[in-house]
């Protein structure tokens, strides 16, 4: 216990006893000096008053006898001597209650200086026990009276007569009128003391005093630093936290776009099937490893309070077509079926950020493909109350009560343990903090061996584009179906889609059902207008499609299923148009219109079939653009140049800021028609690098600019496409997606060769 404490403990111990003697001790019973004032007053009132009134009445009674027994003269002198008498004895008597009167009134007076001091002395004893300073100054700041406690902490006997400053305090101005805080150098170390200056009337000798009480805030004080202290540092590790995250996710895409583009181009030439199953290994390992990259750069944002959404208007059908085409090529390599189905009441266009949206479904989709061996994996998409509610469904292994407690948790998994190492328990945890950012939530569904349920939901905002739903129910009244496919999500999710919009379906999925249907007396495929055959089970119907006659009529179109993997590179004979799995719904219906034989572009760039090259389409056209590489890094210009050449551009290389600068400006010798351009280079910060170098292009021949960076923050691309550049890609950049975006950029000012 310090020397402080023990002082205060042996003060209040004083105090404990003083105050249990002056129980003993017999006190006033008039507490109030006013109210027993008054009591003496009355007292002594109604003493004098009896006296004077028997006088008064004696001497009237007197006079009476005396006026009716003795002549008038003798009366009137008699009366005359009685009423003198009585005069005096008034007198006298109100002389001597006045007297009594001020006596008494002195004896108050010393009670009531009596109870005063009492009183001042328990409140010092209460100051004293909490260990407060207690000053007494007159107008001159000159101490008059000083508790123990002052006399202690400033190591001052005789304060009297001298000021604080002389005795060594020192006063700091707080955020109150006389409120000051004063560190005071005490025998137990320096403390800080909250002082309180008041100004106040002494009652004896009417003099104006200024009062002061001080309290040691000192561990209090102590604890606000401390806590203060932790709090910059706190978030001094968190910015260095990011920063760091930020610099290693740099570093790592750096070679990961090496690795990636090198298995791209490596691809692309003779192998046989063992050497494309080791690049696929090499290209999903790096692709596992751009996730995880991701994923801790989302979690270690949401953790220092820096995420944000940026919603906007965006096309939801084709959103969830597109994540779902991305993770085609892994469940049809597992043998797994994948579908998406949205109901017709969704629009089109809804509010929403789709980027991270986008994230959710990929990692819950992705999950359900990875933990699922057998059936299939489907998105199921409607409205409900206002809310859009989107559901990945599965026939994976499911989860326990307990599993699912713990499943949104970070770094928690479930499934076996092989599957739990391929990744780091961060993607649910990651997406149901984004849904609680969108205002809705995740929530799983599951049972132990029959699959599980993960169901987003929230409420978007909505554009009012698109189609109604009246002409979205109707645009396939006019069709009737034969759907030969076996049976899973992807059948039934298509026949689903054919009754939503107006048409008829019937499902076979065996060779037996099919000939029982043709034989029957109510043949229902009278009328039939379309058939629609899987390629998985086409031999199995070659035969009887080639002799049924009803089948053969010339106003039947035959449709052929097939998955990316499977896609032949021309038409079959027997068939007139093909449908590609995952179905998507608008090649559903213009196929089922008439519209599309099936050769259709696919937007989504990702792993749905292995790298074949770059299509004839992205390659027509580009001969002769000059395309300026901005690239420090050796590997990864080199990747670039070759996807560009391949694809027919003429690409030429800088490798610092400065080179570039000479390249695009205003006097340099050839222009190019496009610019790739890596964010951080040497030279200057590509932040304020690019930027300028837009701004130096106004008025002369605008130059497309791609920029690369490996940040993932949305404000740095944003910034630059407010500079003026044309797109922003993360590395690892697919190379799909970089020609795509060249295309893109290049239609836009019209120098491609169509």
């Amino acid at each position: 216990m310090s020397e402080l404490a023990k002082r205060r403990e042996k003060i209040a111990d004083d105090f404990d006893a003083a105050v249990a003697s002056k129980k003993q001790s017999p006190v006033a019973e008039d507490v109030s000096p006013h109210l027993g004032r008054q009591k003496h007053s009355s007292q002594l009132a109604r003493l004098s008053d009896f006296p004077t009134s028997v006088v008064f009445l004696a001497a009237v009674a007197l006079a009476l006898l005396f006026a009716l027994a003795l002549p008038f003269a003798a009366t009137v002198l008699i009366a005359l001597l009685a009423a003198v008498a009585a005069v005096a004895f008034f007198v006298n008597h109100r002389f001597f209650a006045s007297k009594a009167l001020d006596a008494i009134s002195i004896h108050e007076e010393e009670g009531i200086s009596a109870r005063r001091m009492e009183n001042r002395s328990i409140v010092a004893d209460i100051h004293e026990v909490m260990g407060d300073i207690v000053v007494i100054r007159d107008m001159d700041r000159r101490i008059v009276e000083a508790n123990a406690i002052f006399r202690d902490m400033t190591g001052c006997v005789a304060p009297e007569g001298r000021t604080c400053e002389e005795i060594g305090i020192a006063f700091r101005p707080g955020d109150r009128a006389h409120a000051y805080d004063v560190e005071i150098a005490t025998p137990f170390g320096q403390r800080i003391f909250v002082w309180q200056d008041a100004v106040t009337r002494d009652i004896g000798s009417s003099r104006l005093l200024i009062s002061s009480i001080a309290r040691d805030v000192t561990e209090e004080r102590f604890a606000v630093a401390t806590r203060e202290d932790a709090r910059a540092r706190a978030e001094k590790a968190d910015a260095d936290k990011a920063r760091l995250l930020a610099t290693v996710s740099h570093e790592i895409r750096l070679p990961l776009s090496g690795i990636l583009g090198m298995n791209h181009l490596l691809s692309q030439t003779r192998l046989n099937q063992e050497q494309r199953n080791y690049l696929d290994g090499m290209r999903q390992s790096g692709q596992s490893l751009v996730q995880l990259v991701e994923d801790l750069l989302d979690y270690s944002t949401m953790e220092a309070g820096r995420f944000t959404l940026n919603p906007r208007a965006e096309n939801l059908r084709q959103l969830i077509e597109s994540v779902v085409e991305m993770l085609a090529h892994r469940a049809h390599e597992k043998g797994i079926e994948i579908a998406s189905s949205i109901s017709v009441d969704v629009p089109d266009y809804l509010d929403f950020d789709p980027a991270r949206l986008r994230q959710i479904l990929f990692n819950l989709i992705g999950n359900a493909v990875k933990f699922t061996k057998e059936g299939g994996v489907v998105v199921r998409a409607d409205f409900a109350d206002g809310d859009l509610r989107i559901a990945v469904e599965d026939s994976g292994p499911g989860m326990t009560r307990a599993e699912q407690a713990r499943i949104f948790r970070e770094f928690e998994q479930a499934g076996p343990l092989t599957q739990r190492s391929a990744g780091t328990g961060l993607g649910l945890a990651i997406s149901a903090r984004i849904m609680r950012e969108f205002g809705g939530k995740l929530a799983v569904s599951s049972r132990k061996g029959k699959g599980s349920v993960f169901t987003l939901s929230f409420r978007p905002g909505s554009v009012g584009t698109g189609k109604r739903t009246t002409d979205r129910r109707r645009c396939l009244d006019h069709t009737n179906v034969l759907l030969l496919a076996p049976s899973g999500v992807a059948s039934g999710t298509m026949a689903s889609a054919i009754s939503a919009f107006g048409g008829r379906c019937t499902h076979i999925h065996g060779l037996d059902d099919l000939t029982a249907l043709l034989d029957s007396p109510a043949n229902s495929l009278v009328d039939i207008t379309d058939v629609i055959v899987d390629q998985r089970i086409a031999d199995d119907f070659k035969e009887v499609l080639r002799n049924a006659a009803v089948l053969n009529e010339k106003t039947v179109r035959r449709t052929l299923l097939v998955s990316p993997e499977e896609r032949p590179s021309q038409m079959h004979g027997d068939f007139d148009a093909w449908l590609i799995r995952p179905l998507r719904e608008k090649s559903l219906i213009d196929v089922l219109c008439g519209r599309l034989r099936g050769i259709e572009r696919r937007d989504a760039i990702n792993d749905n079939h292995p790298d074949l090259g770059l299509s004839p389409r992205m390659t027509s056209g580009s001969f002769g653009i000059d395309v300026l590489v901005a690239e420090d890094d050796a590997v990864n210009a080199r990747i670039i140049e070759a996807v560009l050449r391949k694809s027919g551009f003429s690409p030429r290389l800088v490798s610092d800021f400065d080179a570039l600068r000479l390249a695009i400006a205003p006097g340099a010798e050839t222009l190019p028609d496009v610019v790739i351009s890596d964010l951080n280079m040497p030279g200057g910060d590509g932040l304020e690098v690019l930027p300028a170098l837009f701004q130096s292009r106004k008025g002369e021949r605008q130059i497309p600019v791609i920029v690369l960076t490996g940040e993932t923050d949305r404000s740095t691309a944003d910034r630059l496409l407010e500079a003026g550049a044309g797109a922003v890609l993360t590395k690892p950049v697919d190379p799909k997606r970089l020609i795509e975006e060249i295309r893109r950029l290049l239609e836009g000012k019209r120098l491609f060769l169509s």
